[in-house]
């Protein structure tokens, strides 16, 4: 177990440096950088080209894009060994404090959508294969398959429409995670508020996770069901439910904790879509308004966090495999 796990931290520190250079040279090659963006809104005040072609020069001189790009790089990834990730294009603030400002909304909204989805996909996915073939089978998968198919934005749109005071019902706030002057609120009332809020939120973020996860869990089970030890077990004559829930489930795990490898970088990056149509100030919204403004060490920072989320997320999902399957061990990686 140690020289595997040896193996794999040697290979995330490369990984990760590869992942950084493409992602901050595809971001110089992007159209436009922040000094001309910054200077296109006071272009209208400013007669002489001159002088907005120098102030231009000057804001990249201040930001250090004037240098070569592997230059910048080698800086960036200097600060970076400091945890360094600098400080925002748009405001001047160390970009850390802006992602300690956002995550704590992201998590909460990420971890509720998460525990959600697995909490109703597992014994969906589970009853659709013990039910395989049934009428009950068919309906769900028909149901699914639909929501599986119906973009978030769209659907928020609708809800924002049906249930939130757009055309007919004004059920649901649209805006925000709390009402003006919830901060004054008592615990109990402060917290059905921010229950209240993220509603809307919160089922755009489920619906589409739960379609697709109960289908990989339902073909999990398909898979384990139909091997031998199960038809022993049935021809001991346990109970059905002890085939299912104690032989079957656990070794039908295995398409679940693969996924698992990214749902740390979800409670880290949030959703762009979601996040801008509620106007919820999380992660999503910081790197859609970071893209937007050309805001590098912002984005850089984003997504350095998220690529290493997601290697510390496949490395863990190899290390659950063991304690879920017990055909596989370290002992035969390592070989």
């Amino acid at each position: 177990m140690k020289n595997y796990l040896f193996r794999r931290l040697f290979l995330l520190v490369p990984t990760l440096l590869g992942i950084t250079l493409i992602t901050f040279l595809l971001l110089r090659l992007m159209p436009g950088d922040p000094a001309s963006l910054k200077i296109k809104t006071d272009r209208q005040s400013l007669q002489n080209d001159a002088v907005s072609r120098e102030i231009i020069e000057q804001t990249r001189k201040m930001y250090g894009l004037d240098k070569p790009v592997m230059t910048q790089y080698l800086r960036w990834l200097k600060r970076l060994v400091t945890l360094d990730f600098g400080n925002s294009f748009q405001d001047q603030r160390p970009v850390i404090e802006k992602i300690k400002e956002r995550l704590p909304i992201t998590l909460q909204i990420s971890i509720i959508s998460v525990f959600l989805v697995y909490l109703i996909s597992i014994p969906l996915g589970v009853y659709s294969a013990v039910k395989q073939y049934s009428l009950t089978d068919r309906i769900i998968t028909v149901l699914l398959f639909i929501l599986y198919s119906l973009p978030s934005f769209w659907i928020a749109i609708l809800l924002i429409m049906f249930l939130g005071g757009g055309d007919y019902l004004n059920i649901f706030p649209i805006y925000g995670l709390s009402s003006e002057g919830a901060e004054s609120f008592g615990l109990v009332k402060w917290t059905l508020d921010r229950i209240w809020h993220l509603v809307l939120p919160i089922t755009c973020l489920t619906y589409g996770g739960l379609a697709s996860l109960s289908r990989y869990m339902r073909a999990g089970m398909l898979e384990v069901i139909r091997q031998d030890y199960i038809r022993t077990a049935r021809a001991k004559g346990l109970p059905e439910k002890v085939v299912i829930f104690k032989h079957a489930l656990r070794n039908s795990l295995i398409p679940i904790i693969t996924l698992l490898a990214y749902l740390l970088p979800a409670f880290f990056s949030g959703s762009v879509i979601i996040e801008n149509i509620f106007s919820i100030p999380g992660m999503g919204k910081l790197a859609f308004e970071s893209i937007l403004a050309r805001d590098y060490p912002t984005i850089m920072a984003i997504i350095t966090i998220s690529s290493f989320l997601t290697l510390a997320g496949i490395l863990l999902s190899d290390l659950i495999y063991v304690l879920v399957d017990p055909r596989i061990s370290f002992e035969n990686i390592d070989k």
